[in-house]
């Protein structure tokens, strides 16, 4: 239940980047000697990742601040005894596909029914250019049978906008046997670029271009993980929607292909300020203030989408508490993530009377000049970007709303309700 209403106040520590994460645990298995990752993300989707790590025979001991890492090197994982399970975590069967395409063993990878559901065609068919021979099922979903093998550079340009597919192809690429590339007509987010110049491989990137070299020696680091920003975006939300409100986050990973999402929130108005932003392992990085205040609303389009392809449900059902509501378009990827994003959000604020506009692409939200919000009965479909961001938007509703399977915040944000009732001053209630 959400009993709407109060402020925000006082100072925030975010779980680490889930995005980051998986990038530092999965190079770190690939590397030689031992490495140690502060700030690992608490999130289901980054657990996943190292228990499909530990199945490929990788020694990881999880602590209170972090993990530790002991890497096999490129050519030191070992066949699984039974499929590796990547649970809900798109990320984690992308780009671990990319890897197991280079081994010398068999593999399968699978998910819950959720990721079962879940394209995978966009990283099997650049793969298979590569020489890899992946099984799917129905032309492009998981399991994925991998049977592993040599693999060939290729010279890649996605169809789609996809930080997955093109991390799946650059680690694929360690493999190769010459220098690989992606192209992509956006830029989409580079952790898996900037991480795998932190454990030693040679990467050349441009704006549309990036290239990696075969077979480098990676060196096992100590890495901080910065706070996720995807996870901030729903505190920062919630401080915009209730009045005198006024929060400070810590450790904000702040990486230039991810901010996009502040440079919209500023235009309508939001007060953001960033300080004592510093580089730390190649990622950005600062502490954040963020005040209630008037909001403007907007569109969205194009290739900015691409940049805040997690943050625009929060985005969307920010529209209630904006003068001219939000509009997004050129979405459509929202249609095939852990639900169909566009329609799940627009049920579940349509429950609780806002005026909601579905386009194929995207939606519109409407202003607060269509009513206040009221609460009600709402319905996440399991997906826990939904599930926040509906949570967000019943804090500013007229009465309590209740939440199905509010639980599945877990897959990203384990703390998210706790933390949100201590910002609160609800603690403990």
């Amino acid at each position: 239940m959400i009993v709407p209403g109060g402020r925000l106040s006082g100072v925030c520590e975010l779980p680490g980047d889930k995005s980051i994460s998986h990038r530092y645990a999965i190079l770190a298995a690939l590397a030689e000697g031992r490495s140690e990752i502060a700030n690992y993300s608490s999130a289901a989707d980054c657990r996943s990742t190292l228990e499909c790590l530990r199945r490929l025979g990788v020694a990881i001991e999880s602590r209170r601040e972090g993990v530790c890492i002991n890497g096999a090197g490129l050519d030191g994982l070992k066949a699984p005894s039974r499929a590796l399970d990547a649970g809900n975590s798109g990320t984690t069967m992308r780009m671990l596909a990319g890897v197991l395409a280079g081994q010398a063993f068999r593999s399968t990878l699978t998910g819950d029914d959720s990721l079962r559901r879940r394209p995978m065609r966009r990283v099997i068919e650049p793969l298979r250019q590569m020489g890899a021979e992946i099984a799917s099922r129905d032309g492009g979903l998981a399991p994925l049978e991998i049977p592993g093998g040599e693999l060939r550079a290729i010279d890649y340009a996605l169809p789609i906008p996809s930080a997955q597919v093109k991390s799946a192809i650059l680690l694929a690429g360690l493999y190769a046997g010459g220098p690989t590339t992606v192209r992509g007509p956006v830029r989409t987010r580079d952790h898996t670029e900037l991480a795998l110049r932190e454990f030693g491989a040679r990467v050349e990137a441009a704006r549309d271009a990036v290239t990696v070299s075969p077979r480098p020696k990676l060196q096992g680091r100590q890495l901080a993980v910065p706070g996720d920003l995807s996870a901030a975006i729903f505190l920062i939300a919630a401080a915009l929607t209730l009045p005198d409100s006024s929060i400070l986050l810590h450790n904000v990973g702040v990486n230039p292909t991810r901010a996009k999402v502040f440079d919209f929130l500023v235009s309508m108005g939001a007060p953001i300020h960033f300080e004592s932003v510093q580089m730390r392992d190649g990622e950005l990085a600062g502490e954040l203030t963020v005040k209630y205040g008037p909001l403007a609303g907007g569109n969205i389009g194009g290739a900015e989408v691409a940049e805040m392809i997690d943050e625009l449900p929060m985005l969307a059902a920010l529209g209630p508490f904006t003068e001219k509501g939000i509009e997004i378009h050129d979405a459509q990827e929202l249609r095939v993530k852990e639900s169909d994003r566009i329609a799940t959000l627009a049920a579940g604020l349509r429950a609780m009377g806002a005026s909601v506009e579905e386009f194929s692409d995207g939606l519109r939200v409407g202003g607060r000049s269509a009513g206040e919000l009221r609460g009600a009965k709402v319905d996440p479909q399991g997906d826990h970007r939904i599930a926040m961001a509906l949570a967000v938007a019943a804090l500013g509703a007229k009465g309590d709303s209740t939440m199905r399977d509010a639980d599945c915040v877990a897959v990203s944000f384990p703390e998210f309700f706790a933390t949100l009732e201590r910002l609160r001053g609800k603690e403990g209630r």
